[in-house]
């Protein structure tokens, strides 16, 4: 039996004491603890930013939520948070076409979004795993491609839907479909940019135990790359879904009618009159276009929390 002294008692006393203590963080890696001025400048002063950055993202919210269930409907009624609670707001939504809205919205952006992971997993993948001519030059291309927003080329972008929609009516202007391409259109060159780097970190070597035993390219993308790279998937097929969700430009362009309107447009026609728009309504609105994004979130958290380097070395 090992012999212990009262000094390594003490000792293994004193250091649980430590870690267990509220200011074990101010400590240095010799022991010493933190000075007051020292503190503030290397930790405290974090702790103070973070909690400016709280209040001025939250306060926001509240104030949106407090004008949605205010019903007076006015926007500077609402000075006073939460002054009056009542939920007219959100009933009188039902006799709107809020809920269209937000179905199309949806519908948009989850193709989007589907589409977008696809196809920039696709062009990805041939990138990261075959040598071809005009490789490089593809790649420079879509990093250049990525300099450039979309929303410059919504005039081009009209005319081509305008001579589109007269052969094919369902890609042609006010339609979803037709969005979604454009959307698809503008979204691949940063997202393969960003996958292709991800998909160089997965070894090789796995590619051509699966050769060894027979399967092929398209099994090993779809049934090994796939896999282990989950969590690039879910980020971008997140931002995607984030960025068509909320879109206003370029669905403007499109869309016309306002039946097939998305949740950005329909909105936006609710605050276009300053001093009669239905602020209640719009607020109650946002406040519920925004759950999808959050119930979202919650079930992609433990993919994105992963980290975008693990899975493809493990076990």
């Amino acid at each position: 039996m090992a012999h212990v002294t009262t000094a390594d008692v003490t000792g293994i006393t004193t250091a649980d004491a430590t870690r267990s203590s509220p200011g074990a963080a101010a400590i240095e890696p010799g022991g010493r603890r933190l000075s007051g001025a020292r503190w503030w400048s290397e930790i405290g002063w974090r702790y103070v930013v973070a909690a400016v950055m709280i209040v001025v993202c939250v306060f926001p919210l509240l104030y949106a939520l407090s004008a949605a269930l205010n019903p007076a409907g006015t926007l500077t009624g609402s000075y006073d948070l939460f002054r009056v609670v009542s939920a007219e707001n959100f009933a009188a939504l039902w006799d709107t076409p809020f809920w269209l809205w937000m179905k199309n919205s949806i519908i948009v952006a989850s193709l989007t979004a589907v589409g977008t992971v696809l196809m920039g997993a696709a062009a990805a993948y041939a990138f990261s795993r075959f040598r071809f001519a005009g490789r490089r030059a593809g790649l420079t291309t879509l990093l250049l491609l990525q300099m450039f927003p979309q929303m410059l080329a919504f005039v081009a972008i009209f005319l081509v839907l305008l001579a589109v929609g007269d052969v094919f009516p369902a890609l042609g202007l006010n339609s979803h479909l037709g969005l979604v391409c454009v959307y698809l259109g503008g979204a691949l060159g940063v997202n393969t940019f960003l996958m292709y780097g991800f998909f160089n970190t997965v070894p090789r070597e796995l590619d051509e135990a699966a050769k060894i035993d027979g399967a092929s390219h398209a099994q090993i993308f779809w049934r090994i790359i796939m896999r282990l790279v989950t969590p690039i998937l879910t980020v971008v097929g997140l931002l995607s879904f984030i960025g068509t969700y909320s879109d206003f430009i370029i669905a403007r362009v499109v869309l016309q009618r306002s039946e097939q309107f998305t949740l950005a447009i329909g909105l936006y026609n609710w605050g276009s009159d300053e001093r009669n728009a239905p602020w209640g309504l719009f607020a109650a609105g946002a406040v519920l276009a925004a759950i999808p994004v959050v119930l979202l979130f919650l079930a992609l958290q433990r993919y994105i929390v992963s980290g975008l380097t693990a899975g493809s070395t493990k076990g």
